[in-house]
């Protein structure tokens, strides 16, 4: 596992050195150890890293073969060299309407021959508002062109504690999880990792009802 240029947010009260929340905040007690043979890369927009109720943290915490990028814009050089070719990269993203309008490259249709080796494959996350990860992935032309994998038949969010725009939008941790489960041919797998983010969302929820 292994983070990049994330930084904590600017605060004076003590952080957690693990979860980079103030120590009262702490996530920590929420963190599932589960191992994933799909690599999971978490591109996270800026304004997600101080964000209480964001899940990309807890997400990255748990999954021992994760890495979490921030940036909106990343150089070049940088995001190839994040989509090494020593793995099939896939683009945890739909396929819209917008995308015409916004002139994106038409992505690759994913191959479901690669299912059959779900070790060689690595999971792109877009962490952010559904607004954010389009900026994202319009400014980043390297991310237009891959394979996307789109979720269908999910269940309902338990992502109460922050507003969707559209009914089967989930949380970053949420739609990762489907994803791998589907990448990786394991339903039960990640479950562990649903339940702890109940947990995660109850704690949150507790903050906003008593005013933190």
């Amino acid at each position: 596992m292994t983070t990049g240029t994330d930084s904590a947010p600017h605060t004076t009260r003590p952080l957690c050195a693990t979860c980079q929340r103030p120590l009262r905040t702490c996530i920590c007690r929420w963190v599932t150890a589960l191992s994933n043979q799909v690599e999971v890369l978490i591109l996270q927009h800026p304004m997600e890293v101080a964000n209480a109720k964001g899940s990309a943290r807890l997400l990255h915490l748990s999954l021992a073969n994760s890495r979490l990028e921030v940036g909106e814009t990343f150089d070049a050089d940088r995001l190839r060299n994040l989509l090494s070719p020593d793995r099939r990269n896939v683009l945890l993203y739909p396929d819209t309407a917008a995308d015409k309008l916004l002139g994106l490259a038409s992505p690759i249709p994913f191959d479901p021959a690669w299912l059959r080796e779900p070790q060689q494959l690595r999971l792109v996350v877009l962490d952010g508002t559904w607004r954010k990860s389009r900026k994202m992935l319009y400014l980043n032309p390297a991310l237009q062109s891959l394979p996307r994998l789109p979720l269908r038949d999910t269940p309902p969010s338990h992502y109460l504690i922050r507003k969707a725009h559209l009914p089967d939008q989930l949380s970053t941790l949420e739609a990762t999880v489907y994803a791998l489960a589907q990448l990786e041919n394991n339903e039960h797998q990640f479950t562990p990792l649903i339940d702890a983010f109940d947990g995660f969302v109850a704690q949150q929820a507790g903050y906003v009802a008593s005013g933190d």
